[in-house]
């Protein structure tokens, strides 16, 4: 019976798991179509918040799945943020904001 219980909670644990990390490729996903259809580079952007990280390979995929501007739904400034900064990704959050800022303040410039 324990054997029973243990398989399950695995089995439970191994699907929680599963979820999360496919709900953290959706965030990337998410913040590298808002990096192509605001004209920035999702790798600079990534590599500024996280000089000491190795590339970002589920980044990477992501930036290959992303859709010209045209062809992509807007996603706004203040849903970029809010993704990242649930898992997590507050100094990305904090670079993406400074990024944006300072394009919008030269845009009205």
């Amino acid at each position: 019976m324990k054997e029973v219980i243990s398989m399950r909670k695995n089995e439970r644990d191994r699907m929680i798991i599963e979820q999360y990390e496919q709900d953290e490729r959706g965030m990337i996903l998410i913040y590298a179509q808002w990096c192509i259809n605001e004209g920035f580079d999702p790798l600079a952007l990534y590599r500024e918040a996280y000089p000491q990280q190795p590339k970002n390979d589920w980044l990477i995929q992501a930036i290959e799945e992303t859709v010209p501007p045209k062809a992509s739904e807007h996603i706004s400034h203040e849903t970029v943020l809010q993704i990242l900064q649930m898992y997590g990704n507050d100094d990305l959050a904090f670079v993406v904001n400074e990024a944006y800022m300072k394009q919008q303040r030269s845009k009205n410039s």
